[in-house]
């Protein structure tokens, strides 16, 4: 269970996330939506481990979020991180080196699907094969919890579909939990549980999405604009 208790975050006098009270259950596959500067890659970024808040606490499990966690959450960056000399295949060693939960075999897997070459330079991979590359490396940990800010950035609209749905395959759904922030949903929408909304560093909304469609006959973007709005 991640754990949100009276958090905020703030630089210098911009205030990124404010107040805020949540809790995401284990096992679910959660989008954290909003536009552009509505705080989700800061909320990412306090799971992670990687920025404390000012105020509050977040915990994973019982156990307040630091670096320490880094052995429970994978976390891929809208960030494009890589070490360019090397190539696709040495940057999947490197990674196995370096973390205890990294599937080699299921690297290999991720690589055939997300049609990458091993062989490959990094510097020599488009923007969204750079792309496919980071999700290959955030995937092929068994952690606990996986957290991916803007997967899709990038991705040609074209391939994104089949990428979202092959998704679903390499997650253990009785022992991982996912979380995606993105402004976008018409791809994802298909594959959350739940959904969080934030605006201006604030949480506004948390929803079942199996109750929006249900109960209150909305998809989660006619549900997101309606929130904003108001």
């Amino acid at each position: 269970m991640i754990k949100f208790e009276q958090v905020s975050k703030k630089y210098g006098k911009d205030i990124a996330v404010k107040d805020a009270n949540l809790t995401m259950a284990k096992g679910k596959i959660i989008g954290l939506l909003g536009p552009n500067g509505s705080g989700k890659s800061t909320t990412l970024k306090m799971i992670a481990g990687l920025v404390r808040p000012n105020k509050g606490t977040v915990t994973l499990d019982g156990e307040v979020a630091t670096r320490k966690v880094a052995d429970k959450v994978a976390y891929l960056t809208e960030l494009d991180l890589f070490y360019d000399s090397l190539s696709v295949e040495d940057m999947v060693k490197f990674y196995d080196s370096q973390f205890k939960d990294f599937s080699f075999y299921k690297a290999e897997e991720l690589l055939e699907f997300m049609k990458l070459d091993k062989k490959k330079k990094i510097k020599a991979l488009s923007k969204g094969n750079r792309g496919r590359l980071k999700l290959v490396l955030a995937l092929a940990r068994e952690a606990e919890y996986i957290l991916l800010d803007e997967p899709f950035s990038g991705l040609d609209p074209m391939v994104r579909d089949s990428i979202v749905k092959g998704l679903l395959t390499f997650l253990d759904f009785g022992k991982q939990t996912l979380i995606i922030a993105t402004h976008e949903i018409d791809e994802i929408e298909s594959l959350l549980d739940e959904v969080i909304l934030l605006k201006n560093g604030n949480f506004i909304a948390h929803q079942d999405v199996e109750h929006l469609r249900e109960s209150e006959g909305l998809s989660v973007k006619d549900w997101m604009i309606a929130n904003l709005q108001e």
